[in-house]
């Protein structure tokens, strides 16, 4: 989705001294390593405020945080040969923006000096629209969190450091394959309308109307697979907008499946496995199936998010039992574009004629948002009264816009002027791209979400210029930076959503084809290529209108802690639940930690058997009053639990009134599972 379903996260750019730290140094050239790959992986928790936090994706007023269903983590993939390395990170977010990108890239250099740059090291979001936003430092992306959000900023950049940091520690020798395989029950087209504007050979390459594509690769160390990455195209919200709990969504699902299920990973106690699930161009990619909100395969959408997220993982497992042994080659290259004045060669463009990119500017359709994943108006993102206080603050949404604007945008109807905005334009122009290689495979990764045919077209331009098959482009959005979608000339021209959502007008695709072929040619050449201009940094301009919480309180004879209901005797395959007296998640978002353990007595004491980042386990946090915390615990205890004596033991920080902040731990009573 987009501004109107996908805001809330962090988009600034570098500052001037991180900008000298980690500039374009060329591309060193990639060779065949005789000694093999090395690699390293790291895996880190990434969980914000699990309440009253503005949601990132479909900008729902009203879409708070209200608990935790599934943690979202980074995954990190460094990957080297011959004294050259990438890092690769899958963000389980709803969005990877400029100023988490800055941020991280500022952080890496601080630690590791020039190890990793700009240039070699790739951010990209699974897109999930059930994680918190508010880190964006560009203003239509944190309008429904009223504003930055520095909680989600910090979380969002330690757990992408932390998770590089680890992989580069457990940098060392090992072996990398290449698998594909083909998945047609885990998406749909939810704009077929615009999809059918495409010319037939376009449309010929996805008779089905889906990129059906699965691409993975798989570590391994002495013959044991140690962790695997897995591309496939399809939106990451099959849980709907009126889901409160954080979830890493079927993606998300689909890691733990692999990680936890198949290979036994606890999180908590160190992954000896990671499995991540990352987008291509997934723009007009639902995996609603029946193309309505939470609804295909089931009309459950926790059902969905489980059944899609297995399809994926089963997809992954087929492509990796395919796999081929892949050189040790490994090389990438960035530079940055202006989006919003880009002159674009007639060799690039439907007509052959020369032309420009625009402004950004919003239709009129993005603010309907995408009916079949989450609708946008009516009833939001702003329902009709009421006014956000962060758009009065910047200046507003509703000033006249020039002809020449309506005249750049056509046919689209434009909604919001937003490369226009005061104070500062509202979304970002300057964005990278980039061009990774890792042994016979390319990334093309650019921040959007791009469809499937104006991914086709960029990965045809390529692997043209590299001369390679087709099949060794990926097209891997939503990396690095985020301005919304990308379109064909043709579906833009039907301003269905997705359309009115591509910012920079109807030759978008047509410039980013031109700037990825200048690009391709400088990286088949072993050249270097300039840096581009300069993304901005705006981080001192973030107002935040989000009201902190106060000091925490208990209900009238009760404690921190105290259970309010007790769990009961179960068996295998029902569901225990207790209720704690808590404190507000915002006082210490406890990330990398956990806020439940479920334990089970043994000979050498009580051993943790699930928490709260686990699939089985859900956390429902509730306000009482204006101060007071319930938390709510639900364990679907599985199949092939062991049975015996259980307990519930909860973790939290309550905020006194003297502005401290205390421990508090509640223990329920012991109940047996049968």
């Amino acid at each position: 989705m987009s501004l109107s379903r996908r805001t809330m996260l962090a988009a600034s750019a570098l500052s001037a001294t991180a900008l000298s730290v980690i500039s374009n140094r060329g591309l060193p050239a990639a060779h065949a390593n005789p000694d093999g790959f090395e690699f390293g992986l790291g895996i880190a928790d990434l969980t914000g405020p699990a309440a009253e936090c503005g949601m990132m994706g479909y900008s729902q007023l009203e879409q708070t945080t209200a608990g935790i269903h599934l943690r979202p983590r980074a995954r990190a993939f460094v990957i080297g040969a011959r004294g050259y390395r990438i890092a690769f990170v899958a963000v389980e977010n709803g969005a990877v923006f400029g100023s988490v990108h800055g941020a991280v890239l500022l952080a890496l250099a601080r630690r590791f000096g020039d190890r990793y740059s700009e240039r070699n090291v790739v951010l990209t979001s699974t897109h999930t629209h059930a994680g918190c936003g508010g880190s964006a430092h560009d203003y239509a992306y944190t309008l429904a969190t009223l504003g930055f959000q520095r909680q989600v900023f910090d979380a969002e950049v330690d757990g992408i450091v932390e998770a590089i940091v680890a992989a580069d520690a457990g940098f060392a020798p090992g072996s990398i394959t290449l698998g594909r395989a083909q998945l047609h029950d885990a998406s749909v087209n939810r704009s077929r309308v615009a999809f059918e504007r495409n010319p037939a050979d376009d449309r010929a390459v996805f008779p089905d109307a889906i990129d059906p594509a699965v691409t993975t690769l798989v570590f391994a160390r002495k013959g044991r697979e140690v962790g695997a990455l897995t591309w496939f195209a399809t939106h990451n919200t099959s849980m709907t907008n009126a889901n409160r709990l954080i979830s890493s969504d079927n993606k998300g699902y689909a890691s733990y499946a692999a990680e936890h299920l198949e290979h036994g990973v606890r999180h908590l106690d160190g992954a000896s496995f990671i499995a991540a699930f990352a987008q291509t161009n997934a723009g007009d990619m639902s995996p609603n199936l029946n193309l309505t909100p939470g609804n295909g395969p089931t009309t459950d959408e926790f059902d969905n998010t489980r059944i899609l997220g297995e399809r994926q993982h089963h997809a992954a497992k087929e492509a990796a039992a395919r796999g081929i042994a892949q050189q040790a080659e490994v090389a990438s290259m960035l530079c940055y574009i202006d989006l919003a004045a880009l002159t674009i060669d007639g060799r690039f463009t439907p007509d052959g004629a020369p032309r420009r990119t625009s402004p950004a500017a919003a239709g009129v359709s993005l603010a309907a948002g995408s009916v079949e994943d989450g609708p946008g108006l009516p009833g939001g993102p702003i329902p009709e009264g009421v006014r956000n206080p962060m758009v009065d603050f910047l200046g507003g949404i509703d000033h006249p816009h020039p002809a020449w604007l309506a005249d750049a945008q056509a046919p689209k109807a434009i909604f919001a002027p937003l490369g226009l905005m005061p104070p500062v334009p509202w979304v970002p122009n300057v964005v990278p791209i980039q061009l990774i290689r890792i042994g016979d495979l390319y990334l093309a990764a650019a921040g959007a979400e791009f469809t499937i045919v104006a991914g086709l077209r960029v990965r045809r331009a390529v692997a043209a210029v590299l001369g390679v098959e087709l099949e060794h482009v990926l097209l891997q959005g939503y990396s690095n930076s985020y301005h919304e979608y990308v379109t064909t000339p043709e579906e833009y021209d039907s301003q269905q959503y997705e359309g009115a959502s591509t910012l920079f007008g109807r030759y978008t695709l047509c410039g980013y084809v031109q700037e990825f072929t200048r690009l391709a040619e400088a990286f088949a050449a072993g050249q270097s290529v300039g840096r581009g201009p300069a993304p901005r940094d705006v981080s001192a301009l973030q107002p935040n209108f989000a009201g902190a919480p106060g000091p925490d309180a208990t209900p009238p004879g009760r404690g921190f802690g105290d259970v309010l209901i007790q769990p009961s005797a179960c068996r295998r395959g029902e569901q225990a639940a207790v209720e704690f007296v808590s404190a507000h998640p915002k006082h210490n978002p406890r990330r990398g930690d956990t806020f439940l353990h479920v334990q089970r007595r043994t000979a050498a004491g009580w051993a943790r058997v699930a928490n709260e980042g686990e699939w089985d386990v859900r956390f429902h946090w509730r306000k009482e009053g204006t101060a007071v915390s319930i938390a709510r615990f639900t364990w679907d205890i599985p199949a092939t639990a062991e049975p015996g004596t259980h307990r519930f033991v909860h973790y939290a920080d309550a905020l006194g009134a003297d502005g401290t902040l205390r421990p508090v731990t509640g223990t329920s009573d012991e109940f047996v599972v049968s």
